[in-house]
């Protein structure tokens, strides 16, 4: 294209859009469309996106290259080795007191900013749901996603250590959820409940929400699924993202596709075995009478994340039952990149969160 710009300034314009025409019809000639519609790509040269913060595009090649070591995936006290140096600098930045205790018989953390609680929230709590894949990360994930939005938004937030594969099976971390959130009905009134989770809690949320009104409990005030979606999905979110999106912020591609898909990720972690991938249970959008019932949504993605394609059908199905949702989307962000709180578009995303329950807790 260099080379097209500076014979722009010696060639007649017919004979520019000549050559325009011909370096079209070559690149075009490299993709390959087979007849259902499978689309066949050349390898491609993706630089990092340049509407990414300075922060941002540093974080971005961290995380790339840090996937590469496979010492990055090593577990410490649930806390994976890529994200470790984060939660370390979370708990600098974000003052809160920690209760380690159980509601409705369930494992749970309760944090409380060292701010004191705002005013405005004396009567609201949130829940937490980590992320993790249905197979870990907690206590990791879980204050990562919690000591940021406590401190910052001045709130109570109790993160759940739901029961996850492969030792336990689906509906199990529902019906933790529905235990700790009965429980919570005895001091606070459900308009003044949240409920987010990241990744795989951010499916649990949208879960636990189907659940609860199928065991006629009164739904939250407001979710936040972050990082994730509420449709069907076979390994990692399903879509288009699974292969476009996953290789960029993950550089790794998607694992070959099920045939036929047995369940979510493909059971590998044993959560999820035997379940139907339609089940409204799991994935609520397949059923618009149970999804026109959500409080307020909040869905939270990247162009780098493999949950984005998941995210946008949510969000439009949200939409379709009138149902308020909100979905942003950050540019050459990855999964789960909130994890870092230094970066810009991490407290983005924190204050996004907050303000969003600010606006919907006690049936605004």
């Amino acid at each position: 294209m260099s080379l097209i710009k500076r014979l722009s300034r010696h060639l007649p314009l017919k004979v520019l859009h000549l050559i325009l025409y011909a370096y079209t019809a070559f690149a075009s000639a490299q993709v390959k469309v087979e007849n259902d519609g499978t689309v066949l790509m050349p390898a491609q040269t993706v630089p990092v996106s340049e509407y990414l913060s300075p922060e941002g595009k540093d974080y971005l090649v961290e995380h790339l290259l840090g996937l590469k070591n496979p010492e990055s995936f090593q577990m410490v006290d649930g806390v994976p080795a890529l994200i470790a140096g984060y939660l370390e600098r979370q708990r600098e930045l974000f003052a809160v007191s920690r209760i380690d205790t159980t509601i409705g018989g369930v494992h749970a953390i309760v944090y409380a900013p060292a701010a004191g609680i705002a005013p405005e929230n004396s009567d609201r709590i949130l829940i937490n749901l980590h992320g993790g894949g249905f197979a870990g990360c907690w206590l990791g994930c879980a204050e990562l996603e919690s000591l940021p939005i406590s401190a910052l938004g001045r709130i109570k937030v109790v993160s759940l250590d739901y029961r996850q594969g492969p030792e336990h099976r689906f509906p199990a971390a529902s019906e933790d959820v529905a235990a700790a959130y009965r429980e919570l009905l005895d001091t606070y009134a459900p308009e003044n409940i949240g409920l987010y989770g990241s990744s795989a809690g951010g499916m649990l949320a949208a879960q636990a929400v189907a659940w609860l009104q199928q065991h006629d409990l009164p739904r939250p005030g407001a979710i936040a699924l972050l990082n994730a979606g509420a449709a069907p999905t076979g390994a990692a979110f399903g879509g288009d993202a699974g292969y476009f999106t996953m290789p960029l912020g993950e550089g790794r591609v998607m694992p070959p596709p099920q045939s036929p898909p047995t369940g979510i990720g493909g059971g590998t972690n044993g959560y999820f075995a035997d379940v139907a991938l339609d089940d409204p249970l799991v994935a609520p959008t397949t059923d618009p009478d149970l999804l026109s019932q959500f409080p307020p949504t909040l869905i939270l993605s990247g162009t780098r994340s493999y949950d984005l394609s998941n995210a946008v059908h949510t969000h439009m199905q949200l939409v379709k039952q009138d149902v308020p949702a909100q979905l942003y989307v950050w540019e050459g962000m990855f999964h789960g990149f909130f994890y870092n709180a230094e970066v810009p578009e991490s407290r983005e995303a924190f204050t996004i969160i907050n303000k969003f329950f600010d606006r919907w807790l006690g049936g605004k």
